[in-house]
């Protein structure tokens, strides 16, 4: 179950929400531009991988389609991938990977970051609640 103190009835006003569904690397980037944005700005994040999409939260990401454009991102001057996920983890952002998400990918939790919680669309909603959300 995933940590309760994400809940929608706790959440401060102005939080996002990123539910990534896409399992390409550009989305997943952005995925974490956005969310280490609103963390600078002090809003609450939440990100929540579905689909292929919970390759971006997985210890090797390399399973995103496109992954190797990380190389050319970081060579035109805009934060890499490894980077923009710390920072998220650092700011305390929250990071779900959907249940069934994972089993359509065929991954383990075990594959997942160490601070992924693993959840269903219902927890994702109940925290998403009140806050805006954004679908990549």
């Amino acid at each position: 179950m995933p940590d309760e103190t994400f809940r929608a009835s706790d959440a401060p006003a102005g939080g996002l929400a990123i539910l990534l569904l896409d399992g390409g690397y550009e989305r997943a980037h952005y995925a974490f531009v956005l969310a280490a944005g609103a963390l600078a700005v002090d809003r609450p994040v939440i990100l929540f991988a579905a689909g292929q999409g919970v390759h971006a939260l997985t210890r090797d990401w390399s399973g995103l389609r496109d992954a190797v454009r990380d190389a050319a991102v970081q060579a035109s001057g805009v934060a890499g991938f490894d980077t923009l996920r710390a920072a998220v983890c650092e700011m305390d952002g929250v990071l779900l990977a959907c249940e069934s998400g994972l089993r359509i990918a065929g991954l383990a939790t075990d594959a997942l970051l160490p601070e992924v919680e693993v959840a269903g669309v219902p927890t994702f909603l109940d925290a998403a609640r009140g806050r805006q959300i954004v679908s990549l």
